[in-house]
């Protein structure tokens, strides 16, 4: 519990100081929009991983995740950089991974242009991985408020639902190996306004086949 809190005291900080001032973000096409939902094509890109599976909360493996990441960005790498702030913070679920058949999660940064061919070592004692990211469309719900775990699985229940309804109802990819992902793009203390995301993987690839005609047809 202390050390919950202690994490989470310093996240919020580290936030206050950086994660309002993130200037970079992954690039992408929004190629198909609904009311309650939209298809982006995410271009090819580099992140940066970490796997956590001791915590069975999606809020406290998020803020375990980060404290790693950010350590990375604040110079735990072998060539010593600093790496600017990026958004969003994305929390993949990874089902059956951890113990007890139960979730584990992977908590991951994009990394600035600067470092996208060339993404400084992580120091052995953080354990992250870089993670390439191949070009793949994406659908997402956006929801505003905290991104707590009960709020989470209601919005990604919604989004199961309307992806039924649509054109990608048979389209969902398990690819990647992850039920599906949260985007957090407001840091801790913005009370009104916040953004978040659901994401899940569309197993078709590139921009025509995003589409719903190309989709209905793979």
């Amino acid at each position: 519990m202390e050390r919950a809190s202690k994490l989470m005291k310093l996240s919020t900080l580290l936030c206050m100081v950086v994660l309002c001032k993130a200037i970079e973000s992954p690039q992408y096409a929004v190629v198909h929009e609904e009311s309650d939902f939209e298809v982006r094509l995410y271009s090819q890109s580099t992140w940066m991983s970490a796997r956590v599976r001791e915590e069975l909360s999606f809020a406290k493996a998020t803020l375990l995740g980060f404290h790693r990441l950010f350590q990375y960005i604040q110079g735990a790498n072998l060539n010593n950089s600093r790496i600017a702030m990026t958004s969003p913070i994305v929390t993949s679920l990874v089902p059956g991974a951890g113990p007890l058949h139960s979730y584990a999660y992977v908590v991951t940064l994009y990394l600035p242009d600067k470092f996208q061919s060339d993404p400084p070592t992580p120091l052995p004692e953080i354990h992250l991985n870089p993670f390439e990211w191949d070009s793949h469309c994406v659908a997402v719900r956006k929801f505003s408020g905290f991104a707590i775990d009960e709020v989470i699985v209601k919005e990604a229940d919604n989004l199961s639902f309307s992806l039924r309804r649509s054109p990608w109802a048979n389209s969902t990819s398990s690819d990647s190996g992850y039920a599906y992902s949260v985007a957090q793009y407001s840091p801790p203390l913005q009370f009104i306004g916040r953004v978040n995301e659901i994401w899940v993987d569309i197993d078709v690839s590139g921009i025509n086949s995003c589409k719903p005609g190309a989709v209905a047809s793979y």
